[in-house]
């Protein structure tokens, strides 16, 4: 019983366990409050790729608006939506601090404290994108709100999309955190993180609608993508509160991001615990 107790403390399976990682996530939450300029700067970028993508998009919809799979009331909120969640979506956002840990041996550090480092890291993560959603979220809907039609941006399709809008986003933190997790861990298996790390965002910022919405792709391969884990990050919400998924797509895209969730950790934390064992730190 007392080698059982050890190993969930250890591992986090002891729901006392939770409160230090708790607390991680609340150090990590309210050091990242305290970047409000970059957050300011972060805005006025965000505002400006915004409009500038609504422009372009305006462009083609004059053009020919039956060709779109996707109202431009939809589209618009889905670009606003996008931006004032930025940095909750970003493919981009890692720590340095744990890359740095793991390529310099701090690592060490870490594995001498009483915690599971996945789950410290994964805390430490999410923290970290929850505080700069804070920080940019509400003026950037604030504005867009308030521009005029078609450029603003509108309230969600109903009740209910805006409701699960709410639900998907906390999913689609969670899978985004997941896979970020996945590029730490493998990063004990290579000599250095930049080429996974460059090779990640690439991929995720395509296949997770960042570039383009994913039903503007061919529809082969739209349905191919939406079976990977990165259709269930911003694709997700951003298409539900537009209103573009109908009730069958959206249990089945609710479905998946949390199939992705538990498939996520469960291989990070395997992963993660293979590494801890194999790992050597040099040096005095």
């Amino acid at each position: 019983m007392e080698q059982l107790h050890t190993y969930m403390q250890n591992t986090g399976l002891n729901p006392g366990g939770w409160r230090k990682y708790f607390s991680f996530f609340r150090m990590r939450f309210f050091m990242g409050l305290q970047y409000r300029t970059a957050a300011i700067a972060g805005m006025a970028t965000q505002f400006f790729w915004g409009m500038m993508e609504i422009l372009l998009y305006n462009a083609f919809y004059k053009a020919d608006a039956a060709a779109f799979p996707m109202s431009f009331r939809a589209l618009t909120s889905y670009i606003w939506l996008q931006q004032a969640f930025l940095t909750l979506f970003g493919a981009w956002m890692f720590e340095n601090e744990i890359f740095d840990a793991i390529v310099d041996g701090n690592l060490a550090y870490e594995m001498c404290r009483p915690v599971n480092v996945y789950n410290m890291w994964f805390s430490r993560s999410m923290a970290m994108r929850f505080s700069r959603v804070c920080l940019r979220c509400l003026p950037i809907l604030l504005v867009a709100g308030l521009l005029p039609e078609p450029y603003g941006m509108s309230l969600p399709a109903s009740a209910l999309h805006g409701l699960l809008f709410a639900v998907t986003i906390f999913l689609c933190a969670l899978v985004v955190v997941a896979c970020t997790m996945l590029v730490y861990v493998l990063t004990f298996y290579t000599i250095s993180p930049v080429g996974l790390r460059m090779v990640y965002v690439c991929a995720v910022d395509f296949l997770c609608g960042a570039i383009i919405p994913l039903p503007f792709l061919p529809d082969g391969l739209q349905r191919v993508i939406e079976l990977l884990p990165f259709a269930s990050m911003q694709n997700v919400p951003l298409r539900i509160y537009g209103g573009s998924m109908s009730g069958g797509e959206m249990v089945r895209a609710i479905g998946l991001q949390i199939v992705w969730i538990v498939v996520l950790i469960a291989v990070g934390r395997m992963l993660c615990a293979r590494a801890m064992k194999k790992v050597i730190v040099q040096g005095g």
